[in-house]
């Protein structure tokens, strides 16, 4: 995929797309009067177990934007839990009930064009999201993939000092199925490539949290103990896998960053045992999901709506791409907590009110 215009910044974004609403009007209380076509906006995520970003804050929040968007819509979820015939199904499931809209973030981005024909076949729009899908989609709304490796390689380095010119470094990428994950690889070894001394053991962990603790064993049996210096998990989930795995085998102090924010990975960034995550404010990414497809149940033009263009398979796609934030135990309190993502108390649990108190979260 390549970027061929500017990111949206990501507190406007939203605020722009519902003005665009605004200005074109409800005087048909928000809906055409075709049924579910005009009423419903279909919301396909991909996963529950790797991260828990989904369950927890996309889905109640592209569910709330829709509605107060769009008198009387709702929207239509389902969830594939990594299953990629399982989303095939629900997505085909959506397509017989007449839904003219569906937001679909893939299990496997590299399947999806001949769904994506099978829904403009019967009328129906695809929006790519946070992960593009293969095929002609109406748009694609996630944040700046490439850019957000590129943090997460920044904040290892960071995380590294002074050691990080000699510093090996193992990397545990996401799912080859994923385009994101391979954005965020190319990002990452961006920042770190000629930073680092060398990548010395480089793998995929899926996005399964089994599989980072069997490469990452594997790893510490190729490289020995003393054998890298750090290491770059690509989300959460497989970062806490990585962290155990060093602990059963007796490592300390190498740095392990993450990404998602997930509230467990803040804990660890606050405690001292993951560097970093990477905190995707996730209400303007699902602001601008659902406005955009409350448009499209409009049938709004949403060219306005997208700050940026993406290449796909040749195709051109309007793309709205929002910009990540890097969290370490110093930021905390100003991006997590002072976002709104959680509050101090689910932070700072007992087990970590001491560790809280000295990175001034409260």
């Amino acid at each position: 995929m390549k970027r061929t215009t500017r990111r949206a910044a990501a507190g406007t974004a939203a605020v722009s797309l519902a003005l665009a609403l605004a200005a074109c009007g409800q005087s048909d209380g928000g809906t055409r009067s075709d049924g579910v076509g005009s009423t419903t906006v279909g919301l396909l995520l991909p996963e529950k177990t790797s991260s828990t970003r989904y369950e927890a804050f996309d889905k109640p929040l592209i569910e709330s934007t829709v509605g107060s968007l769009c008198t009387g819509c709702v929207v239509d979820y389902a969830n594939a839990d990594g299953n990629e015939a399982a989303q095939k199904q629900q997505f085909d499931d959506l397509l017989a009930k007449g839904v003219k809209v569906i937001l679909l973030d893939p299990v496997n981005a590299k399947v999806t064009a001949p769904w994506v024909e099978a829904a403009a076949a019967k009328g129906a729009k695809v929006i790519a999201y946070d992960r593009l899908a293969e095929g002609k989609v109406a748009a694609y709304v996630s944040f700046d993939n490439q850019r957000t490796g590129e943090i997460q390689g920044q904040a290892l380095l960071e995380a590294l000092g002074p050691k990080a010119s000699a510093a090996s470094v193992v990397m545990i990428n996401g799912a080859e199925s994923d385009p994101n994950a391979a954005m965020f690889k190319a990002g990452a070894h961006r920042a770190l490539d000629e930073k680092v001394k060398k990548i010395v053991y480089e793998q995929s962990g899926e996005w399964k949290p089994e599989v980072a603790t069997a490469k990452m064993n594997e790893a510490i049996r190729t490289l020995g103990k003393d054998g890298f210096q750090a290491v770059y998990a690509a989300n959460d989930g497989m970062a806490a896998s990585v962290i155990e795995a060093l602990k059963a085998a007796g490592i300390r102090n190498v740095p392990v960053g993450g990404q998602d924010a997930s509230l467990d990975a803040v804990r660890r960034v606050i405690s001292g045992e993951q560097a970093y995550t990477i905190y995707k404010p996730y209400k303007p990414e699902t602001d601008a999901a659902g406005s955009i497809a409350v448009q499209l149940l409009k049938g709004m033009d949403i060219s306005s709506s997208a700050g940026a263009a993406v290449d796909s398979g040749g195709l051109r796609i309007p793309a709205l791409l929002l910009t990540p934030i890097v969290v370490t135990k110093a930021k905390v309190q100003a991006t997590v907590v002072g976002g709104g993502l959680y509050k101090a108390t689910e932070i700072c649990t007992p087990q970590y009110a001491d560790a809280c108190a000295a990175a001034g979260v409260k």
